[in-house]
């Protein structure tokens, strides 16, 4: 049980016991004491005035009273208006420094029994991953390793959108515009590769469309569909959707190699199959560099026929309902949501029935209590309506529905389009984090007594750390603007920032071999500068639960700033090398080892290495 845990429950007991009144553990807000204030934990008064009918005064003496004389570890306290600071004995943060330094499974929980799948990257075979995807599979990778902390067995997993007229369009413009060519014959990565032909997909049509438009067919459609007051250039600009799937030869190809597809038509299977093999191969590529991996994948082309069963199955409990056209639909109104299709007129699905067929399956394939969909908040209203659709379907596994939905990235100059090119691939990004890592050691003239080998691996560290940590520390929910410049920026409040703390310690230990851990015990008046950081770190292991209730790295990476910017204070208030006694620097190793420690931990949930110099 946490400190603050034990401090509600003593409240509480106090409270029944005294004034015959059940109280939640909720109630009772303890939060750390403000720097400001004089104190390690406070406590909110101001909640009890109006239930316990009593002045803030009163009712802080009779809890600081209470607490003093239950509490062995409690020094004293002090009423600052409605707030209790309490103050602890030093005895106890030098028992929870040895605790923490000598339990090297500090932070992570015991095993809860509860098995969570988690769902990220989920990328189209088209085109290459991008600062989006990054995003994305950072979140997930980072939620993923936050529930393994807190005791949560994890199944990491994706769902490849391989099929569809995005990725007809980009094998089309492959086998009419490549002249055989191949990512083994250009020299480019293969995902890079086919997402050219996507690009160049988008070219052709954007010159058929422009040579149409001088059509006379054209101007007729203008006069037809135009709204009023509506000019040309505005009208063809609204149209271009309409114009590829009614009179565009590219579209009609495009749609008719997808029709093939469905067909198992031998030699378009054998195309898609090819092209995607090089996107799947690039794509891996990029997750070792990202550090991540799967344990299961799902593919759109087996999932897209799931559903159609549960839906059936849902018209005769009248879940569902059906209209004159044979469409299949569900009334969400008393939700809040309005009515939603789930399969068309002609029987065939919507994306609404393979994500509710998918959800099934992966609850039978894996029985999780638990399913995490990391996407975009463009799709929140998607996955109200697939989470209300399955509660109506009364499946077992509803409770532990989320979806972690995250603001979109946008570039200085505005939004990124695949189709145009205008993307920041995810390979390029990480390239030029670590050339940044790269000339930032070179300006400084360090590492030069390391290995290339080991220096590569060094910029890499600092590099990508530089770039996970500028995209985790904001919250997934916020919009987030990418400026390449900001993210590898060494100072304030990056990842290399945090790196540097923990590399120093490393410097410190490798000059202090030699000490004495009995002197530790008898080092008996610490200084409020490493009381700061023992309650600093002496934090984690509840963070670890809220980061993963909350499904929010930012709540660890905000963690490990601020006890990294504590720790450089202390480095360079505090003597630890020359202490004034071997009592204190026994401490101080102690200390310094355990804030490494905790660092160390904190970073690698948000899938962060830490260098061993820089």
């Amino acid at each position: 049980m946490s400190l603050i845990s034990q401090i509600q429950e003593q409240v509480l007991e106090g409270i029944r016991e005294e004034y015959k009144l059940e109280l939640s553990p909720n109630q009772v807000v303890i939060n750390p004491t403000r720097k400001d204030v004089e104190g390690d934990l406070t406590l909110v008064v101001f909640p009890f005035v109006k239930m316990l009918k009593k002045s803030p005064q009163m009712i802080g003496e009779f809890i600081g009273e209470m607490l003093m004389n239950k509490l062995d570890l409690i020094d004293k306290y002090d009423l600052l208006g409605g707030f209790l600071n309490i103050h602890l004995k030093d005895g106890f943060w030098n028992e929870r420094l040895r605790d923490i330094y000598q339990n090297e499974h500090f932070g992570v929980h015991p095993k809860t029994g509860k098995k969570i799948l988690v769902e990220f990257s989920s990328p189209n075979t088209n085109k290459p991953l991008h600062l989006g995807h990054i995003r994305n599979i950072l979140l997930g990778w980072s939620a993923s390793k936050i529930a393994e902390a807190a005791g949560h067995e994890v199944i990491k997993t994706q769902i490849i959108n391989d099929r569809g007229i995005a990725v007809c369009k980009s094998m089309l413009a492959w086998q009419k515009f490549s002249d055989g060519e191949t990512p083994q014959s250009s020299g480019i990565k293969s995902d890079h590769f086919v997402g050219k032909y996507y690009v160049i997909f988008d070219q052709k049509l954007r010159e058929e469309y422009g040579n149409w438009q001088d059509s006379a067919k054209a101007k007729e459609v203008y006069q037809s569909f135009k709204k009023e007051g509506e000019d040309i250039d505005k009208f063809f600009k609204r149209y271009k959707n309409n114009y590829f799937n009614e009179y565009s030869a590219l579209g009609a190809e495009a749609t008719t190699m997808l029709e093939a597809w469905e067909e198992n038509d031998t030699e378009v299977r054998a195309l898609w199959q090819k092209m995607n093999q090089w996107v799947y191969d690039g794509f891996e590529s990029t997750y070792v560099n990202l550090g991540v991996n799967f344990d299961c994948l799902y593919y759109e082309s087996d999932t897209y026929t799931l559903g159609k069963d549960i839906i059936e199955e849902g018209l005769s409990k009248s879940i569902f309902y059906k209209k004159e056209d044979g469409s299949v639909w569900i009334d969400l109104e008393d939700k809040k949501l309005d009515h939603k299709l789930v399969l068309r007129s002609n029987g065939t699905s919507v994306y609404m029935t393979q994500d509710i067929g998918t959800a099934n399956k992966r609850f039978k394939d894996h029985g999780v209590d638990a399913m995490v969909y990391v996407v975009g908040d463009e799709q929140d209203y998607h996955f109200k309506v697939l989470f209300e659709i399955l509660k109506a379907m009364d499946e077992p596994y509803t409770e532990g529905l989320y979806h972690l939905s995250y603001g979109m990235i946008d570039l200085p100059t505005g939004k990124m389009k695949s189709r145009e090119g205008t993307v920041v691939d995810a390979d390029d990004l990480m390239a030029e984090v670590i050339e940044e890592a790269r000339l930032g050691a070179a300006d400084r003239g360090i590492l030069e007594e390391l290995s290339v080998e080991e220096q590569n691996e060094v910029f890499s560290q600092i590099g990508m750390g530089a770039l996970k940590y500028f995209i985790l520390k904001v919250g997934p929910k916020k919009r987030m603007v990418f400026d390449p410049k900001d993210s590898v920026d060494m100072q304030g409040q990056t990842g290399p920032y945090i790196q540097n703390a923990v590399v120093r310690i490393n410097s410190i230990l490798r000059k202090l071999e030699n000490w004495n851990f009995d002197l530790f015990q008898e080092y008996s008046e610490p200084l409020e500068a490493e009381k700061n950081l023992i309650k600093h770190i002496h934090q984690y292991p509840d963070l670890v639960l809220a980061a993963d209730a909350e499904r929010d790295p930012s709540i660890l990476a905000s963690f490990a700033y601020e006890l990294a910017k504590d720790f450089h204070k202390f480095y360079h208030d505090v003597r630890i090398i020359k202490a004034e006694s071997e009592m204190a620097k026994a401490y101080r190793v102690v200390l310094c080892t355990a804030v490494k420690d905790v660092l160390t931990k904190a970073m690698d949930l948000l899938g962060i290495e830490m260098p061993k110099r820089m």
